[in-house]
């Protein structure tokens, strides 16, 4: 793997692929960060801890341990990042910049082989691991979609298989990310004044385009779901309440076995299911995608249902991505 742009999501990426015996990463591109900084960043953090292993600066390396060589360019034109030279085969595109296909492309002509956006894309295509990952037929520029995509779909395709839905509404309560601010300021984009106000003591609304994108990984689901976030003031780890009306009666214990078995099964490790009495900080680098807390389900009657599932939106989603690559990889 190479990694452009070394924020959250780019750390956890590489740690996420360094943890998975079966990838690297080789090379990581930041034009924002002095290497002996990226080295600070990437030892500590606030919420998963410090990292176990040595992690040092060496001339234009990061050295992880006595094994891990990893390149550090400062490019910020993304045909001068030599990934072909370095053997990054596979990049995650982490800036939240380059997420068109024209705009990621761009890693293709430094000898990178495919591009894996860690956001949503106006025209890339999407794939969710668990959902619709085996379609894939050889893009070369694709998105991992959203953590909150890759909580939902799960829940969404075992639901719909089982039970058909007819039409759902999700809500995701969302932990704090970068694109808020710490105190009242001008919001980023000057669009989403909302998102201008304090992250530190509010619950703030805000659009969301993840139950809309189910659609474009179930084909069948496209136009049934809709949903909005609300971002709250905590660091990690999210929760998605998705209320369905299902075309089969069924009880809410049927739906929660559904879902356990789910779990157990075709989604083991990427679908989780839970009856303790469980709250978000349980669940903080837990690497699973969605996991359903069946304590929290409710049921208005056997076709009206309200699903509560926990992911970590951080570890889950980066986990995801070093997956999605290396299936890309198998089928090269």
């Amino acid at each position: 793997l190479g990694v452009n742009g070394f924020g959250r999501i780019g750390r956890l990426v590489v740690r996420a692929a360094l943890d998975n015996p079966d990838s690297t990463v080789v090379a990581v591109n930041d034009p924002f960060l002095p290497v002996e900084y990226a080295a600070y960043q990437f030892k500590h953090d606030s919420v998963h801890g410090a990292y176990p292993g040595d992690i040092r600066a060496e001339g234009d390396y990061l050295l992880v341990g006595d094994s891990v060589k990893i390149r550090f360019f400062a490019e910020r034109d993304p045909t001068k990042i030599p990934w072909g030279e370095i053997g990054a085969d596979t990049i995650c595109e982490s800036t939240g910049v380059f997420t068109t296909q024209e705009k990621a492309a761009l890693h293709l002509e430094g000898g990178a082989k495919r591009v894996i956006i860690s956001a949503p894309s106006k025209d890339a295509p999407m794939y969710v691991m668990g959902v619709n990952h085996t379609k894939y037929d050889g893009a070369t520029v694709l998105s991992n979609a959203s953590c909150t995509t890759n909580c939902l779909a799960p829940l969404a395709k075992v639901l719909h298989n089982e039970f058909g839905i007819v039409e759902g509404l999700m809500t995701t309560i969302h932990a704090a990310t970068a694109s808020q601010l710490v105190v009242d300021g001008p919001c980023k984009g000057g669009k989403d004044w909302r998102a201008g106000r304090s992250a530190m003591n509010n619950l703030i609304p805000a659009s969301t385009g993840a139950a809309k994108a189910v659609g474009k990984v179930i084909p069948e689901l496209n136009g049934k779901l809709t949903g909005m976030a609300v971002r709250v003031p905590t660091a990690d780890v999210s929760m998605v309440d998705l209320t369905v009306r299902t075309e089969k009666a069924v009880s809410g214990d049927d739906i929660k076995a559904a879902l356990k078995k789910a779990s157990e099964g075709e989604l083991k490790g990427i679908l989780g299911y839970t009856d303790l009495a469980v709250v978000s900080q349980d669940f903080v680098h837990d690497p699973r995608s969605s996991i359903v807390d069946g304590a929290a389900c409710i049921h208005l009657n056997d076709n009206f249902h309200k699903i509560i599932s926990w992911y970590d939106n951080e570890w889950g989603y980066s986990n995801r991505l070093v997956d999605l690559a290396l299936y890309c990889h198998s089928k090269a």
